[in-house]
């Protein structure tokens, strides 16, 4: 059985947006970039996926430069290609285009020894489905505070 372990995730992504479906991609990375993912330094807040030329790319994703890495430390923000089937690419490819989509990274973890990278397809809220999921958790930590008192 493969070993999942969390290491970031976008918690903002689905306050912004509707996440439809979610993909699992393998991510192309450089070993000191791999190092400084172990030591938690990495951010997907404002990151995105897009498709280019028939691949599969993550853009704006921060990885802090490893502090031993000297020369062989690359560019934080540089664009790093992701890995997946070119069937699901093109299935992709197709939804963003026809239905207005965007491509999301939702988690970075590891499997086992290797690094992967859940993306969401995902469809943008407006300003009144965000009031509405904040209203809904409100009212759910509401109920679960009086249930609690009354086991009291």
């Amino acid at each position: 059985m493969a070993t999942l372990k969390t290491i970031s995730e976008n918690r903002q992504a689905r306050h912004e947006y509707f996440v439809i479906d979610s993909f699992e991609a393998g991510i192309e990375l450089v070993g000191t970039e791999v190092k400084s993912i172990r030591n938690g330094g990495v951010n997907l807040k404002d990151s995105w996926c897009s498709i280019d030329n028939g691949e599969l790319f993550v853009k704006g994703m921060h990885i802090s430069p490893y502090e031993k890495g000297n020369i062989f430390n690359k560019d934080p923000f540089r664009v790093r290609r992701l890995l997946m089937h070119r069937k699901e690419i093109n299935s992709l490819f197709g939804k963003v285009k026809q239905e207005g989509l965007t491509l999301i990274p939702l988690s970075l973890y590891f499997k086992d020894s290797r690094v992967k990278i859940q993306i969401g397809l995902c469809k943008g809220k407006k300003l009144h489905d965000k009031r509405e999921d904040i209203a809904k958790r409100d009212a759910k930590r509401e109920i679960e505070r009086s249930v609690k008192e009354r086991l009291r």
